[in-house]
């Protein structure tokens, strides 16, 4: 009989490609959407099958799952700014209450439980590039401190289940990811270029299109996932891109591939953007075994061909 691994927010961007990597590696899955923000077309391909299975639920509510669980993923929550500034409340709430739903579930069924947290903890970072060990510099009442504070109590409330209740916790802290299916008003820089370009319209930069991200292929943030939630680690792990891109870099080459005429234009800086991100993959890389494999340009090609199906 297979094992069963359960990913709240499986019909999201990063939830529908994790159940695509159980599901390969053998395991019966089971996707847990509220689909605020996620939709059932990243998950059409996989109904049908017998060891996959759909239930729509909000996780701030009670979790009931019958039969045995190996695995918890929780992988619920908006996480793009727009969507965390459209629905700041739930935002908390799921990072909190969800969490900690989630959380129970597993100390009930024995699973293992692997935490989705964000490089976003971080906030706008004073050391470069982020180790796990730096402890971030966030602005709790910010518009960006409902995302940011919601993983930070998340990450906390998942040590004290591993402290306090011997569950076998994972914490990944997630940077810039990018790939098919992500949504086309996303918000985020990528999707947001890439819809842009295909439609002929300038590219919107904001600031001076100066601050820097890490951008990591879908592919590979997956790999990196399935081999922490497959590890003994408990401390918290980077898994991202340490290739350091400015904005306007990324900009630059989505031009390049779709349309090299098209304008640039620049928008003010949101509150609290940060100025810089990169991580530190060295525990991931020891520990893990794990690096990024797949180049920009290939996985933009990827994304690129994803938006063109997808915008017809």
């Amino acid at each position: 009989m297979k094992r069963t691994i359960l990913v709240t927010g499986g019909a999201g961007f990063l939830g529908s490609h994790l159940c695509d990597r159980f599901l390969d590696e053998g395991f019966a899955v089971i996707a847990m959407d509220n689909l605020l923000t996620g939709s059932t077309d990243n998950i059409a391909h996989l109904i049908g099958r017998d060891d996959f299975q759909f239930i729509r639920h909000d996780i701030t509510n009670y979790i009931y799952v019958t039969g045995p669980l190996w695995a918890v993923a929780h992988f619920a929550s908006p996480a793009s700014p727009k969507d965390y500034l459209d629905y700041p409340i739930h935002t908390l709430k799921v990072g909190s209450l969800g969490t900690h739903k989630a959380l129970g579930l597993a100390k009930h069924k024995g699973a293992r439980f692997l935490l989705a947290s964000t490089s976003e903890v971080y906030g706008d970072p004073l050391t470069h590039p982020q180790h796990e060990s730096y402890w971030g510099n966030v602005n709790p009442v910010g518009p960006r401190g409902v995302y940011d504070e919601a993983k930070r109590f998340g990450e906390a409330i998942t040590m004290a289940y591993y402290r306090s209740h011997n569950v076998d916790t994972k914490i990944v802290r997630i940077f810039n990811t990018f790939g098919p299916r992500m949504r086309l008003n996303d918000g985020r820089a990528i999707p947001n270029f890439i819809t842009q370009a295909l439609r002929g319209e300038p590219l919107t930069l904001f600031g001076d299109g100066q601050q820097t991200r890490s951008f990591c292929y879908v592919s590979d943030l997956v790999d990196g996932l399935y081999r922490l939630l497959c590890s003994d680690l408990h401390a918290p792990v980077n898994i991202g891109n340490p290739i350091e891109w400015t904005v306007q870099q990324m900009a630059e080459a989505i031009r390049e591939l779709t349309d090299p005429e098209l304008e640039l234009v620049y928008r003010e800086l949101p509150e609290d953007d940060p100025k810089i991100r990169q991580p530190d993959i060295t525990r991931a890389t020891k520990e893990l075994g794990w690096a990024p494999k797949i180049g920009i340009n290939e996985g933009l090609r990827a994304t690129l061909e994803d938006f063109r199906r997808r915008l017809v």
